[in-house]
């Protein structure tokens, strides 16, 4: 019976976010001995670190290493082994978002670690937050896939916070913190009545399993699916489970709240494809039309309250970035509902999407983050002018934001939301397909009158006469610079972000 224990270790496959970890011990131990004017080099070594991490990832991009698997007890029961760690495609483009987005999160959040931040505890903490959100995807297991889950946030709970002094910031990680972890409790009761039922945390053994649950157990086991999914809607901040998203954003220090737009969202929604694709497929016609009404409501929710934010209210560019998120959340359920109604790769239109939103968001935040220099207030209205006195950074937003819009010259955003809506045409999901073009118009409006503020006569003038100009140090240009480059190929060659998510190109 010992033997059936035993389980094989593959050290490259499990490298990215084992590297990352790694480095976030070593961040923490070198902020000990640092003096002040040294603490820059943590944030140099962090992205160090990262980046790193990020080229672990081509050694495996044939995508079919598998680790922690049950080799014996397999070979004795005549099947495929039941891994818990399985670097495949899916994997790796995830791993590749998050690690991808944590480096870009990590250039904006050099200037607040010199300004405003504790540099050691907050990349110790962005590290270990990295390093959860990266095994996350290769989680094939339930215990993997919640501890992941729970290494990804509560960092997250910490970063937001972490402004001391600041009732706002200690508001914003009260409330994801209340929020998170009832998320995380409901989460886990749903995993306990699935293993109850079944008898196994394999996401794969229990998709198997769940097909032959004894009668008396079919309760059980139908409560533990809807629990999970509920847990993990907490995560993806659907409605109306989204509440904590506006005031988190908000109270949080930009790069943390680019950091959980991006990061955070992907982290809920890998989880939703793992327990609902490979675990639950059997439950399809419970979770399918669940997250089909889920998808309508939130992109609705999220488009409407993006609608009503004024452009002269303390911090409202940020607070419609964040209800923007809501209803883009709602754009990357729609997949993942119509994965329900079709057995085409209807998951990898969510992961398209997915790679558009984290390039154009977190450029859409570098762009906030350098007027918030000499505009700290963070209203709509303090865009205004931007192009006469930042060129560049005015042009890289109204890209950003078309991109979010889905118009042209933003291809991208058009292609992306192209592809979530014949996901839902081709499941037969005519009426979601219908929400989702009517939210699209709403949030024409908003991107649009943000967009026209850009090129504005701006209202107010330097003692000279000039312009404010909005100077930003150099990680935050090359945060700018980066996500503008990599949006403008995207929309040149659109098609590559399809083929790449779905696995094409390897």
């Amino acid at each position: 019976m010992t033997s059936s224990l035993v389980q094989s270790v593959d050290w490259l496959t499990i490298a990215p976010p084992t590297l990352t970890a790694v480095v976030a011990l070593v961040v923490l131990v070198a902020d000990l001995f640092l003096p002040p004017e040294r603490k820059q080099l943590l944030g140099w070594t962090a992205i160090g670190g990262l980046t790193a991490a990020l080229a672990l990832l081509l050694p495996l991009r044939d995508g079919d290493r598998s680790t922690f698997c049950l080799t014996a007890q397999a070979q004795a029961e005549g099947h495929a082994p039941a891994c818990s760690y399985t670097a495949d495609h899916f994997t790796l483009v995830i791993q590749l978002l998050v690690l991808a987005g944590a480096l870009l999160a990590a250039l904006l959040s050099m200037d607040e670690t010199r300004e405003r931040l504790p540099a050691g505890e907050f990349w110790f903490l962005l590290l270990s937050s990295a390093a959860g959100a990266a095994l996350l995807p290769a989680s094939r297991d339930l215990a993997t896939l919640v501890v992941a889950l729970e290494v990804a946030s509560l960092p997250a709970f910490a970063l937001v916070g972490l402004k001391r002094g600041d009732r706002m910031s200690g508001e914003a990680a009260l409330k994801f913190f209340l929020s998170s972890v009832t998320a995380t409790a409901v989460t886990l009761l749903g995993v306990s009545f699935v293993y109850a039922a079944t008898g196994t945390l394999h996401l794969t053994e229990i998709a198997q399993r769940l097909d032959d649950v004894p009668g008396q157990l079919q309760t059980l086991a139908e409560a533990g699916v809807a629990l999970t999914l509920v847990g993990f809607a907490f995560k993806t901040a659907a409605v109306p489970f989204h509440f904590w998203v506006p005031d988190t954003y908000v109270g949080a220090p930009l790069p943390v709240a680019a950091y959980l737009s991006v990061v955070g969202k992907a982290v809920g929604f890998t989880g939703l494809i793992l327990v609902t694709v490979v675990a639950f497929p059997s439950y399809a016609d419970v979770w399918g039309p669940a997250l089909a009404a889920l998808a309508a409501l939130t992109m609705t929710a999220g488009n409407v309250a993006a609608l009503r934010q004024l452009s002269t209210r303390a911090r409202s560019a940020v607070r419609l970035l964040a209800w923007s998120s809501v209803a883009q959340a709602g754009y990357l359920l729609v997949p993942i509902a119509a994965a329900a109604y079709s057995s085409d790769d209807q998951v990898g239109a969510t992961v398209a999407y997915a790679l558009m939103y984290a390039v154009v968001n977190l450029g859409a935040f570098a762009v906030v983050a350098l007027v918030a220099r000499t505009r700290p207030e963070n209203r709509i209205a303090d865009f205004r002018g931007l192009y006469a006195s930042s060129p560049g950074a005015a042009l890289a937003l109204a890209f950003f934001l078309l991109n979010l819009a889905g118009l042209p010259p933003g291809i991208i955003g058009l292609f992306a939301k192209v592809t979530v809506f014949s996901s839902a045409v081709d499941a037969g999901l005519g009426w979601l397909a219908v929400i989702m073009g009517v939210n699209v118009v709403i949030a024409l409006y908003y991107y649009l009158r943000w967009t026209a503020l850009l090129f504005r006569a701006p209202e107010g003038a330097a003692p000279e006469g000039a312009p404010v100009t909005h100077r930003g140090s150099a990680p935050v240009t090359l945060a700018i610079v980066l996500t503008a480059a990599i949006g403008v190929v995207l929309s040149g060659y659109p098609q590559f972000a399809l083929r790449f998510a779905t696995g094409s190109l390897f």
